[in-house]
């Protein structure tokens, strides 16, 4: 009975320090397991103390915009009187012309700036704004305040100068960068919209500086959330030249706009390479100077991830290159590729080919991308577990045709396969129901001698063949897999905007009626009276508290992860009540034998 209170005291501080902490960054407060929002502060500092920069890429931010301060409303790419188009529909400019041309398919449209390239907004067209569901996702975007950028240029110098500086005799301007105007190649004729019945479309860009010409073309395919990009580089000067390509995601520190409140889930860099697998590299890592991750390889992405969504920049395979991660400015940070190239002769040209991914975390999409990609959908060190689980979600979501009832399904399957181990727990539990009189008695004889109540206990337990464990052992085992479902149902992209029935129009969203907590709440009550009433009074009314408590947590929970709770309650009671019922019927018959 020790082992009891324990095990409920904990499950109920938990639930106590989870609320507090939820109320706690409701608040604006840092939370208790860290986290936080990167907040101003002086530039990171390196292992030596000194500030932690990359001299030879330009600051990232735009290039009209003061250096070292976020962009402003008069340098900032912004939708047509700050609002969004309707879902659906690809929006017009949102800059002045000459700033931006837009760049589109049927999936995705990106404004790309004249200045450098930049892709400084990123429309998905397939995805709505949870926060106004008339207008589409934008996830890439250059605003007050909201600063997501995808860059990439040239740094570098003459053949035995240094990289990133002047190199001698090249230009005082440097290579071309993302701050580097740019040109139209077309001059403007060529529309950059796919048009119906088309099957791609091209921009091309081209800038030249510091003796070097820069041609880039972006290519978006129908349906693709992948850019295709083709730099062509020539030296347009008289002495051989050194270029770099780099290729970085710069991003501010928030969190995304609307993101619960109640749980968390990682927002920030990410690299990957063949040996060092996947590596997350928190925003507050680098604010520190302490980020750690793969620092060259021939292969590898990096990318910035987020509930739901995904950017990378995907070199080609088989190069060599550099990854680095860099603070920027206060609460604004980079992650990025550097590429080295080939020495450039006087007119001579390289071409260099990448892609950019700008889009959902759709792992059959990710899979077919690079390798590693699918791993941006954050299952944590339950990875292992949670994939098996989420290909089965989408088998059976193609049988029913509904993201709700395959949850449904889904409950159902893993219950029944844990259905043994879950038949122990209730027969160590039937039996601690049925000496529970006993144990009542027992307590009420020795009072507030507990060492002379547990001696006996324990020896009631051995009488009756009990184990008090009994009943947690089996639960035990169950965690990981439950805990993985969790997570595969918070982290799938599928769920966003996916009806289930009647009110619930989409699973990712809490219930707008909180039926779906409130009917879980109830299960739970039933659940509490279906087991063995612990003979302290304190811990039978913390047993009734803890429905509430839990209730009041699914109130803002999404509507995919309360159904799951829900239908795995409900089949935990119907499998209880058998398995009870079948046990009574045993004892009833055995003691009419006897």
């Amino acid at each position: 009975m020790q082992t009891q209170r324990m095990i409920l005291w904990i499950v109920f501080s938990m639930s106590l320090l989870f609320l507090w902490d939820a109320w706690q960054k409701h608040q604006g407060h840092p939370s208790l397991f860290g986290g936080a929002a990167p907040q101003a502060s002086a530039p990171a500092a390196s292992d030596d103390g000194k500030p932690r920069t990359d001299a030879s890429i330009p600051p990232s931010i735009v290039a009209t915009s003061p250096a070292g301060r976020a962009p402003t409303a008069t340098t900032a790419t912004t939708a047509t009187n700050g609002e969004q188009a309707p879902s659906g529909a690809v929006e017009p400019g949102t800059s002045a012309p000459g700033q931006s041309i837009r760049l589109a398919n049927d999936v995705l449209a990106l404004d790309v700036s004249l200045t450098g390239g930049q892709i400084q907004r990123a429309e998905l067209l397939a995805y709505r704004d949870l926060n106004d569901r008339a207008h589409n996702l934008v996830l890439l975007k250059n605003q007050p305040g909201a600063l997501y950028l995808a860059q990439s240029g040239l740094v570098g110098g003459l053949v035995g100068g240094p990289v990133g500086g002047p190199g001698g005799a090249a230009d005082s301007a440097g290579f071309p960068n993302h701050r580097t105007p740019m040109t139209r190649v077309d001059g403007g004729a060529t529309p950059h919209v796919l048009a119906d019945g088309g099957e791609a479309v091209k921009l091309s860009l081209v800038a030249e500086s510091g003796g070097v010409r820069l041609v880039r073309t972006y290519t978006l395919a129908r349906g693709a959330y992948v850019v295709q990009v083709k730099d062509e580089i020539t030296n347009v000067g008289a002495t051989p030249a050194r270029p770099v390509l780099y290729m970085q995601l710069t991003r501010d520190g928030h969190a995304p706009p609307g993101e619960s409140k109640f749980y968390s889930t990682y927002t920030g860099p990410v690299v990957y390479t063949d040996a060092d697998k996947f590596q997350k590299v928190a925003f507050g890592d680098i604010d520190k100077g302490k980020a750690t991750h793969a620092a060259s390889a021939d292969n590898g992405w990096v990318g910035i991830i987020q509930h739901y969504f995904v950017s990378a920049w995907i070199p080609q395979a088989k190069v060599q290159r550099e990854f680095y991660t860099r603070k920027v400015d206060a609460n604004v940070y980079s992650v990025g590729i550097k590429e080295p190239l080939a020495d450039l002769a006087p007119q001579a040209s390289v071409t260099v080919e990448s892609r950019l991914l700008v889009g959902p975390q759709d792992q059959r999409m990710l899979e077919g991308i690079a390798p590693g990609l699918d791993l941006t959908v954050d299952y944590g060190w339950l990875t292992a577990i949670a994939q098996p689980i989420h290909w089965l979600m989408q088998k059976l979501h193609a049988l029913v045709g509904n993201w709700g009832w395959a949850i449904v399904l889904l409950t159902i399957v893993v219950k029944t396969v844990f259905f043994p181990l879950q038949a122990a727990s209730y027969r160590s539990m039937a039996r601690m129901k049925a000496v529970t009189p006993r144990l009542t008695a027992l307590r009420e004889r020795y009072g507030n001698d507990r060492v002379k109540m547990n001696q006996a206990m324990m020896e009631l337990y051995k009488t009756e063949k009990i184990n008090p464990l009994g009943g947690c052992l089996p639960i035990v085992v169950q965690i990981p897999v439950f805990i993985a479902l969790y997570w595969v149902l918070l982290a799938s992209v599928e769920m966003r905007d996916a009806p289930w029935i009647g009110w619930i129009t989409d699973l990712a969203a809490p219930d707008p009626y909180f039926i779906l907590p409130l009917v879980m709440a109830g299960t739970m009550f039933i659940q509490v009276r279906l087991n063995p009433t612990p003979p302290d009074p304190l811990q039978a009314k913390m047993m009734m508290i803890m429905p509430l408590v839990f209730s009041v947590m699914f109130f803002f929970f999404p509507s995919g992860l309360v159904l799951y709770w829900l239908v795995n309650n409900v089949y935990s009671i119907a499998q209880q009540w058998v398995i009870t019922r079948r046990i009574t019927q045993e004892a009833a018959a055995a003691k009419a034998r006897g």
